[in-house]
């Protein structure tokens, strides 16, 4: 599996762990993703998606999933929810 965000992008961090002897070992800092089951009432179904904290804050803030698919732009979106904004789209049921 992937370290990255399926809503932000958000991929991990490569960075080095510098010793006191100024020895480098090459250390990663993973992002903060949870599986998540999210329910979509304009299409009727729940959707499994891997996202970052700040992305769960993200979509509370903007009122669902399908709303903030709506207002966000989609250039690091995952192909399921590029799909699933087309989806959505075409139904024309958003508030």
């Amino acid at each position: 599996m992937s370290y990255v965000c399926e809503l932000t992008g958000k991929r991990r961090l490569k960075g080095h762990r510098v010793s006191h002897a100024n020895n480098r070992t090459i250390h990663f800092q993973q992002p903060n993703l949870h599986e998540r089951a999210l329910f979509v009432p304009e299409i009727n179904q729940s959707i499994k998606v891997r996202l970052c904290t700040k992305a769960l804050r993200t979509i509370d803030k903007h009122g669902g999933l399908a709303r903030c698919l709506l207002k966000m732009k989609p250039d690091h979106f995952s192909p399921k929810l590029l799909k699933l904004k087309k989806m959505i789209i075409k139904k024309g049921k958003v508030n």
